[in-house]
């Protein structure tokens, strides 16, 4: 995120290829900062076990409500985009306590509301916590990893966003049964799907407090005169035995040979309105991320399982099945991500969405008996769902966070890696404010539309993605 220039690629520095003397400490780094991650999968997917009680007690339509579940993503787009310039401006620690702040807000808001309309702000506020953390996040942890342990470590944000999206499930499906299985049952004076969106206060919490233990990111500390003290970050990230003038010099030359940077050094020399190749690509892995319909899994899958018949408590628990599988395959996409390279696991990923997408697509071509899929068709639907999770987990989850974080010049880094990410959100609150409506219209027509993205983005990364394994932050050009 740092605005850092494009200088010419120095020789590797000692810091780029040396293990850290205190690895455990670099990972708590890295797990703490992810914690923002954490609440943006929590987030991002609590409201799922609150739709179908949102709907009953507001007494609205597909439309209105699938406008109340995606307005949050208008915060995280507006977030995403402003959080660049506000870490560069005041530091990333200060931009994650804000985050911890709006997230924790967010929820006690979203638990009690007044009226529909309040609910819809809060959930903006803690769209806005979101987008800053989708940004913050992948940017700290770039600049504060080795390079030869970046790709796993930048997929910590990943894994920690389906960790977040597994137990908001857990959550909900034990706050429903406390409910007895109903979302509008009581508990202790409030409403089940009231429990689900405010028990998010405590991990915003505990983020805000873990901010406080963790170092600011040398590239800001270099950035702000603070010398000594970047110093003494990378010796604890990048080992005592680096050359910590050599580092610093390294990064100081590359940051200071290009102003700060803007929107407009997003475009093509010559242009007012055309962006830069690169900055196009980043938005392309953000957008197919997102139209591949992921997210439909998160938000929607309780409604959707019961609306092919499933009974709630049953939905839920698929709910939280689903999330097992997401993080299954984070962990495999974490294991993978240096070895095989971001290129392989995201075609091999898209090959794999596409066929699953497919079989669902047929799945839902059923007609419904007593209000159910047959039998055949139901149990394709569910091992599909599962395992188009699965491929997406293992490969685009974890790989464009990974590349939005690496594949930037340092001089328009925080600019476009902002710019990519309001893109993932638009992307997703096109899909989210969709489905409903494309669902009540022809659920498997949805899932057409959703395998022929997935099988687009097989070519889109053949021709225009680039592979990062193993480059210098300072190298990328």
């Amino acid at each position: 995120m740092t605005d850092t220039a494009q200088a010419p690629t120095p020789p590797p520095s000692e810091g780029r290829a040396a293990h850290p003397d205190h690895l455990g400490h670099v990972i708590f780094i890295t797990a703490s900062a992810a914690m923002g991650g954490f609440l943006f999968g929590y987030d991002s997917s609590v409201i799922n076990g609150a739709v179908e009680a949102i709907r009953d007690r507001y007494d609205i339509g597909s439309g209105t409500l699938a406008q109340v579940i995606a307005i949050a993503l208008i915060g995280c787009a507006i977030g995403a985009a402003t959080a660049g310039r506000i870490a560069d401006r005041i530091g990333r620690i200060r931009c994650m306590q804000i985050s911890a702040v709006l997230f924790a807000v967010s929820a006690v808001g979203s638990a009690l509301p007044f009226a529909l309309w309040d609910l819809a702000l809060w959930r903006i506020i803690g769209g806005f916590a979101i987008g800053m953390a989708s940004v913050i996040g992948p940017a700290y942890i770039a600049e504060v990893a080795p390079a030869a342990y970046r790709g796993r470590l930048g997929s910590f944000q990943q894994a920690a966003i389906v960790i977040g999206i597994a137990i908001s499930q857990l959550v909900n499906y034990g706050i429903l049964q406390l409910a007895d299985g109903d979302q509008r049952g009581e508990i202790g004076g409030l409403e089940a799907w009231q429990w689900m969106l405010g028990v998010m206060v405590v991990p915003a919490v505990l983020y805000g407090m873990l901010s406080f233990a963790i170092p600011e990111s040398p590239r800001f500390l270099i950035s702000v005169g603070k010398v000594a003290r970047a110093k003494e970050v990378l010796a604890e990230v990048e080992g005592h035995g680096v050359d910590l003038d050599h580092r610093v010099a390294e990064i100081d030359r590359a940051m200071r040979s290009e102003h700060k940077s803007t929107f407009k050094d997003l475009l093509a020399a010559g242009s007012r309105f055309r962006l830069l190749p690169i900055v196009w690509v980043g938005i392309g892995l953000s957008v197919f991320q997102q139209l591949v319909g992921i997210n439909v899994a998160f938000y929607y899958s309780a409604t959707l399982w019961q609306s092919v018949g499933i009974d709630p408590s049953s939905s839920f628990f698929y709910s939280f099945t689903t999330s097992i599988i997401n993080i299954i395959g984070t962990v495999i996409a974490m294991v993978l991500v240096d070895r095989v390279g971001r290129r392989p696991l995201a075609l091999v990923g898209s090959a794999g969405m596409a066929i699953a997408l497919a079989f669902e697509a047929w799945a839902f071509s059923a007609d419904l008996v007593d209000g159910k899929l047959p039998e055949t068709q139901g149990v394709v639907a569910l091992v599909a769902a599962h395992v188009f999770v699965l491929f997406f987990a293992l490969s685009w989850g974890v790989v464009v966070w990974v590349f939005l974080g690496e594949m930037f010049p340092n001089r328009i880094r925080a600019a476009a890696l902002g710019v990519a990410a309001s893109a993932q959100w638009i992307a997703n609150w096109a899909i989210t404010a969709s489905f409903p409506s494309l669902a009540d219209w022809n659920l498997s027509g949805t899932y057409i539309i959703y395998t022929v993205f997935a099988v687009l983005s097989i070519p889109f990364v053949l021709r225009y993605v680039k592979e990062t394994k193993g480059k210098a932050l300072e190298e990328m050009g």
